[in-house]
This record gives structure tokens, C-alpha cells and sequence, in this order.
């Protein structure tokens, strides 16, 4: 059969595309019910939360599993610093100790809270005897103490106005989660609203058209609701959290948008070429529905690596973002072509005067009559004049951006690190562990026994509370809390180094590696596992680390299959994942020297914080690794179907290249407007994942796709479709044919060039 022959056109997403152009309305009645569906039995069956004590492993899980056994609720621990201002006022003296008798007043007849303590029992005095802490506990579960913390606050307020020579200001769980809530608990949800009018308002400069516009949004929407309601079904499985919601949405209306707008804009191409309407969706369907389908599974497969983390939370995200983008990828291949029959010319409604693609070809803006954007076909005369050259520079370039990768620091963000100056409580933060190294945040022995009162056992409790001080692991006060009904005691040590997360990591280890086996260690029968903030840190890091290595050859390998299978080439499949490695090194470039050095971090409202959060890296890589597939596989899909109808290899990137930039820059344009919209976020582990993903996707969509993809294919040549023989074997999941060209078919490959199937 020669290249350029009329035939029909086969393939899952071709089948797919025609059965549902033949029964438009029983497509859409199914697609509906599904979304109907999936949200009413997700509805019916609720959410299952992520347990806290299944979000980590190492010591922190066993710590968590030993309270949840026990059926211990840990309260919410609130702490009131009483501080002189000035150089002169000691904890010892009589005005100081009436403003700590006036702060444990205040707080205990509000009736919300429970077991306040004096720094004068507790010998929380600061070394230098300036500063003292009032501690207590809030009634109630710990999760909504925030709610109730209010009056408390207020009260604590009062006795400040009494008491202006001293600072007095209240901190703990509660209290930061009001302050946070207060100040940007609307922030997420102000971003998510906001995601989808600037999505919608590029695809209608993109296509000039209200209809044509409003269809990917309602496409990937839908998506989006259907898969909150799976989320519920599946949380019975697997449990989810908000976090793995949010990054649903994110990633739902990023693929479900780009895959209709794929499939529309190949659709509009055919037609405006003299097809007939049908046979421009047939075409839609055998081509730009495949790349869909190898895009989908290809993001499925790198969000599915999320899975081999072992942190829940991480594996509530991997499965959420795969279940939407499988079920974004079903719908543009079934309803999309549905709706797409239906409507006909219709999907032309809405002209916007001036940015409709007719009125822009009349006025000789951006594009040909062809489709070829001007811009593009451009720059593709550069790079394909000289692609030696362009190679060398453009990877040069993004090998410079991604140089300082290698020097990079990932730790858990502190408060201050967090939030800067925007909270007032992170002030009080940076007073008290000033003050109190490691007081704010301290480690927490939770010690289990068989008799917590045996004679042993409260023996090693008391040498673990002195040898903790004189190791230098604490100055201590060290505080034994012990549950007599439960057999559970809990000792609370502040770690030197307070919020310096090195030192208190130092700190931690001692505790763990030597203080521990000498004293509990010893007695038999006796759990003793270390948690806390920094523990919990610290063995989140340790996970994480572990996980890096399986995940990072999963996806890859994976990905380089699924390339493999699907354009039958080796060439383009090490090609393809090089590439992407490359997008992402640059991508993490750019993220260690804005938020790492603070290099023109002011210009995206951040500040150099000194790391790089610590799930950030891995969440990129897995997310970034699927989403530029979705470039990628469009791209060099068009590349293929055009050399497959007989143009010269160097013809074919050309024609490609230049007729998916129009497609690949809108998608680019809406993900990168999404992605910053999160970067404006006041948290600077929201605003480095924005930032990131917005640039990973700008560097993929112009200078990988549009630069080094055409450079190292005209470099390569006929070798682009070199498959060993012995790989014949694959399955063959490419669509075969090519659609009918309408001008007359270009003659066949010359004689003796390779031509991949």
C-alpha cells in the first residue's frame, strides 16, 4: 500500500470517534449519566480521610499508631509568652508575676481551656529570666480547636492593654489556625475559581468563538466532577485529603482542557481545508484522538509512580490526578466528537469581532490559510538551516538554567520560612524560640509499656529526662505526661537548635542514637518512638529520599515503553524522555535559583528562602514528566502522519511543527496561567510549585518543542524511524493509515528510505 492512499482510517480512537458521531445523543445521554452517576455514589459513599497515622512511616507512623491504639485525643497545646520589653524586668518580679496570674485567669474563665500551668512550676523561665511561658490546652478535638480559640485569644489581648510594659501574645496549633485561616483560607479557593474564567478566556482568543470556547471548559469540568465522586468510591481503597483534591483540579482542567483543544482545533483544520464535515471528525478522530489516548496513558503511567512514595498523601494525589486525566482522555475521545456532530457549524457561535481565526487570516495576522503559524515557520527556517547549531544552543542554554540543580537543598519550610512578615504569629514564633530553643516545636517521646508505672519504667523515664538535658540534646524543661489507664506516657523535650531545622535534626539524632538506648532502650517490653515536628520531618524526608530512586525508573521506563509501542521507533523513544529530562532539569534550575538563592525572586513576589520545599521535586518531576508528554506526543504525531503521507523528514518536522504550534502555544498559554495563578499563593511551598510548573511548561512548549525537537530530528534523519528487527514483535499501536490528503498525494518515499510503521 503506498503512502498517501485512500483507506480507511482504524484505531481505537477512530472507532471510538465514529461510533459516537453515529449516535451523538446516546454518547452524550452515557456521558452525562456517568457524571451523574460517579458524583451521586461518591456522594452516598463519602470521603475516607487520610489517617495521620498512615501519612508517614518510620518512627512518626509507629508514634501515631501507639496514640490511635491507645485511643488517646491529643489536645490542641497552646502556649502565652509574657516577655519584658525592656532590658530591666525579670520573671521574678511582682509586676511580672501579676501579669502571669492575670494570663492564667483570663484564659481559664473563658471555659475553653483546660490544665494551665505557671512557668513558675513548670520552670518555663528563659535562661536570661526576660521571657516565661503560660501553657495549656484547648477542650475539644484537636482538628477544630481553631474554631474555639477566639475568646481565648481576646482574653489574652486584654491583659496585653493592662500590661504595655510587657509582650504578651499567644502561639500554638490552635491559634496558628485561625491566624492562617483568617489571613488565606480563601486563597486556594480564590485560585481555583479563578483557573477557570482564565482558561476560558484564552481559548477565546484561541478560537475566537463563545461555543468553541466554552466546550473544553465544559469538558474538562464535567471530568473534574466525576472524578470527586470516584475520589469517594475509591477513598474506601485508598484514602484521600484536600491536598490530593486540590492537584485533582489542577490537573483535570490543565489535560481536559488540552485534550479537547487538541481535538477541536484539528477538527476546524480539516475542515477549513475543504473537508466535509464528517470526514474532518473522522480525521479528528484517527489522528489527534490517538495522540490523546498515547498522551492519557502516558500521564496516567507518571502519575501512577506517585504510588511507589509510600506517603499517603503523595499516593492520594498520584490517584486522583489519574483518574481524571483517564477520564478526561475518555471523554474527548467519546462525547467530545458527539458534541462536535451535533453542533456542526454551530461551534462557530459567539464570533468575537477581530479574534476569530477568518477575520484574523483577511487581516494576514499570525497564521496562514493553511493553519502554519507564521512565527513559528519562522524560527523552524533557523533551526532546520542549521540544526547542528540551534542543538547546541538550545541545549546549552537550558543546561546553564538547570545547572543550579545540582546544588540543591530540600527541608520542610519553617513558619517564618512559610509565611515571612505576612502573619503577626510568626513573629511570636521567632520570639519564643529565641527564647526557648525548640520550645515552640518540641520532640515528643511516646513511651509504651506494658505497666507505666512499674518501677523500671518510671526509673528509665527519669534517666531519659536528665540524660536528654546533659547530652546537650535539650536545655530542657523536659515534661513527662503519663496516661495511667492507657499504659502511655508522653515526654516532651525541646531540641537545641529550635528552628533551625539542621540543629534540631542534630538534636533529634542524639535523642534517638544514644539518650534512647541508654535509658529506655534498656527496659524490656518498652516502645519508645520519637515524633514531633521535626521528627515528623525528618522521617517524611527519609521516606521521600527512599522513594526517589524507584519512582524516577518507573516513570521513565514506562514512558519510554508506552513512546515505544506507540510510534514503533527506539529513536523517538530515547529522544522523547531525554528531552523531557532535560525540560524538567531546566525547570529545576529555575525553582533553586529563585526560592533557593533568591535570584529575582521579588519578581515573582517570593523570597529566596534558603530551600527548596521537600515533596516539591518529586510531585514536579512525576507531574511535569506526564504533562509535557501531552506536547510531545501531539507534536510528533503530526511529524509522523506527515511523513507517513510521503514528505522527506525534513519536510515533515516543517509541516508539524509550524501546524501544532498554534494548538501547543494555546494549551501552554491556559497551563501557564493556571500554574501562576497558584503562584500568587501566599505560602512559598504553593508559590515555588506554581512557579515551577509554570516554567517547566513555558521552557516545554517553546524552546524543547519548537527549538531542540526539530533540531536533533533533522539532525537524525531517516534514523528518527530506526526499529531494530528484533523489536518487531511489539504490539502495534499506531493508527496506520493516514487520512486522504485533498490536494493531490505527494509521490512516495524515494526508494531505499526507511518509513516506520
Amino acid at each position: 500500500m503506498g503512502i498517501g492512499e485512500t483507506t480507511r482510517v482504524r484505531g481505537i480512537a477512530a472507532r471510538a470517534g465514529g461510533w459516537s458521531a453515529r449516535h451523538r445523543w446516546a454518547a452524550v445521554g452515557i456521558w452525562v449519566l456517568f457524571v451523574v452517576l460517579a458524583m451521586g455514589l461518591g456522594s452516598a459513599a463519602g470521603q475516607v480521610k487520610v489517617k495521620e497515622s498512615d501519612q508517614l512511616g518510620g518512627e512518626t507512623h509507629t508514634a501515631a499508631k501507639i496514640i490511635e491504639d491507645a485511643g488517646i485525643e491529643e489536645p490542641a497545646s497552646e502556649t502565652v509568652l509574657i516577655q519584658a520589653r525592656g532590658g530591666s524586668s525579670k520573671a521574678t518580679d511582682a509586676g511580672f508575676r501579676d501579669a502571669v496570674d492575670a494570663v492564667m485567669r483570663a484564659v481559664e474563665d473563658t471555659g475553653k481551656v483546660t490544665d494551665v500551668t505557671s512557668p513558675y512550676d513548670t520552670r518555663t523561665i528563659s535562661k536570661d529570666g526576660r521571657s516565661a511561658l503560660v501553657q495549656f490546652d484547648m477542650r475539644g478535638e484537636s482538628d477544630t480547636a481553631g474554631e474555639r480559640v477566639e475568646p481565648v485569644l481576646k482574653a489574652v489581648e486584654g491583659v496585653q492593654k493592662d500590661h504595655t510594659e510587657l509582650r504578651i501574645e499567644e502561639i500554638g496549633g490552635a491559634s496558628m489556625m485561625k491566624q492562617y485561616k483568617d489571613a488565606f483560607g480563601d486563597d486556594f479557593q480564590k485560585a481555583e475559581y479563578s483557573a477557570v474564567p482564565v482558561a476560558l478566556g484564552i481559548l477565546l482568543i484561541a478560537f475566537g468563538a463563545l461555543v468553541a470556547a466554552l466546550l473544553p471548559v465544559a469538558l474538562a469540568i464535567t471530568a473534574i466532577m466525576a472524578t470527586m465522586g470516584l475520589m469517594g468510591i475509591v477513598s474506601h481503597l485508598q484514602p484521600m485529603d484536600d491536598t490530593a483534591g486540590s492537584v485533582m483540579l489542577l490537573v483535570g482542567l490543565a489535560v481536559g482542557v488540552d485534550y479537547c483543544l487538541f481535538y477541536l482545533r484539528r477538527e476546524r483544520e480539516e475542515r477549513a481545508a475543504g473537508r466535509s464535515a464528517d470526514a474532518a471528525l473522522r480525521i479528528a478522530a484517527a489522528t489527534s484522538g490517538r495522540a490523546i489516548i498515547v498522551s492519557g496513558i502516558t500521564v496516567c503511567v507518571a502519575m501512577a509512580g506517585m504510588l511507589f512514595t509510600g506517603l499517603a498523601t503523595f499516593e492520594a494525589m498520584g490517584l486522583a490526578s489519574l483518574m481524571v486525566v483517564a477520564v478526561a482522555m475518555v471523554g474527548s475521545v467519546t462525547v467530545l466528537p458527539a458534541l462536535l456532530s451535533l453542533l456542526g457549524e454551530r461551534v462557530e457561535k459567539g464570533r468575537i469581532p477581530f479574534l476569530h481565526p477568518d477575520k484574523r487570516r483577511k487581516n494576514g495576522h499570525a497564521a496562514k490559510g493553511n493553519g502554519e503559524s507564521r512565527f513559528w515557520g519562522a524560527v523552524l527556517r533557523v533551526v532546520l538551516a542549521k540544526p547542528g547549531v540551534a542543538l547546541v544552543v538550545a541545549a546549552g542554554a537550558l543546561l546553564a538554567i538547570a545547572a543550579p540543580a545540582l546544588g540543591m537543598k530540600t527541608q520542610n519550610l519553617t513558619l517564618d520560612q512559610e509565611f515571612g512578615n505576612s502573619l503577626p504569629i510568626v513573629g511570636t514564633y521567632n520570639r519564643v524560640n529565641a527564647a526557648f530553643p525548640g520550645g515552640s516545636e518540641p520532640a515528643e517521646v511516646v513511651v509504651s509499656a506494658k505497666d507505666i508505672n512499674a518501677s523500671d519504667v518510671k526509673s528509665a523515664l527519669a534517666d531519659f529526662r536528665t540524660q536528654a538535658v546533659s547530652s546537650g540534646a535539650s536545655r530542657g524543661p523536659v515534661e513527662i505526661k503519663v496516661h495511667d489507664a492507657q499504659n502511655v506516657a508522653f515526654v516532651y523535650v525541646p531540641l537545641v537548635g529550635g528552628s533551625d531545622q539542621d540543629k534540631a535534626g542534630q538534636s533529634l539524632d542524639l535523642l534517638r542514637d544514644k539518650v534512647r538506648p541508654d535509658t529506655l532502650g534498656k527496659v524490656d517490653g518498652v516502645q519508645a518512638p520519637i515524633t514531633g515536628q521535626v521528627a515528623g520531618n525528618k522521617d517524611f524526608n527519609d521516606q521521600l529520599i527512599g522513594s526517589v530512586a524507584p519512582v524516577f525508573a518507573f516513570v521513565v521506563v514506562f514512558a519510554f515503553l508506552l513512546m515505544l509501542v506507540s510510534f514503533r521507533s527506539l529513536t523517538i523513544a530515547i529522544t522523547s524522555i531525554a528531552l523531557n529530562l532535560l525540560s524538567v532539569g531546566a525547570a529545576y534550575g529555575i525553582l533553586v535559583g529563585v526560592f533557593q538563592h533568591g535570584w529575582g525572586a521579588s519578581l515573582v513576589g517570593a523570597e529566596g528562602v534558603g530551600a527548596i520545599v521537600t515533596w516539591l521535586p518529586l510531585f514536579l518531576f512525576v507531574i511535569l514528566f506526564g504533562l509535557s508528554m501531552d506536547y510531545h506526543v501531539f507534536v510528533v504525531s503530526r511529524i509522523r502522519e506527515a511523513r507517513l503521507r510521503g514528505r522527506s523528514t525534513k519536510d515533515a518536522i516543517q509541516h508539524g511543527v509550524v501546524t501544532t504550534a498554534g494548538v501547543v502555544t494555546s494549551a501552554a498559554v491556559i497551563m501557564v496561567a493556571v500554574f501562576a495563578i497558584f503562584g500568587t499563593l501566599s505560602m512559598q511551598s504553593m508559590k515555588q510549585m506554581g512557579v515551577g510548573l509554570a516554567a517547566a511548561v513555558l521552557i516545554d512548549a517553546t524552546i524543547i518543542r519548537g527549538v531542540l525537537l526539530p533540531a536533533v530530528m533533522a539532525l537524525l534523519g531517516e534514523r528518527n524511524w530506526y526499529l531494530p528487527t528484533w523489536l518487531n514483535r511489539l504490539p502495534d499501536l499506531t493508527h496506520d493509515e493516514s487520512p486522504e490528503p485533498v490536494s493531490p498525494p505527494q509521490p512516495p518515499a524515494v526508494e531505499g528510505e526507511r518509513v516506520g510503521v
